[in-house]
């Protein structure tokens, strides 16, 4: 079975709707699409103790964890709120992602 296409990409602005992180902003780092999941800047941080190794020290590490993809929307790039993705096609042929409540064009 194929992965389904998220409509999110790496660097895209996105809001967190639901849980501890409720309201925060964060730009996407990583997107895994066999697991319909997304590691935001900042969001659903955790503090791991590490072992020290040949390569790293050890001690303390903050990390960001995986957020599910239904639990964060896209910032609209003219009001800075959350909307849904849609896409739409130019007429030169390009294909470009549209933010559904501005109508504006998401780069």
């Amino acid at each position: 079975m194929t992965s389904p296409k998220l409509k999110l990409k790496k660097g895209d602005q996105v809001i967190v709707l639901t849980g501890r992180d409720k309201g925060t902003k964060g730009e996407v780092l990583k997107t895994l699409a066999s697991e319909n999941r997304v590691i935001v800047q900042g969001v659903n941080v955790v503090t791991k103790h590490q072992k020290p190794t040949q390569i790293s020290p050890g001690g303390i590490t903050k990390t960001e964890l995986p957020i599910h993809v239904s639990n964060v929307a896209l910032v609209d790039p003219k009001k800075g709120e959350a909307t849904r993705v849609g896409y739409k096609t130019l007429k030169d042929g390009k294909k470009v992602r549209v933010a559904k409540k501005s109508g504006e064009t998401i780069g």
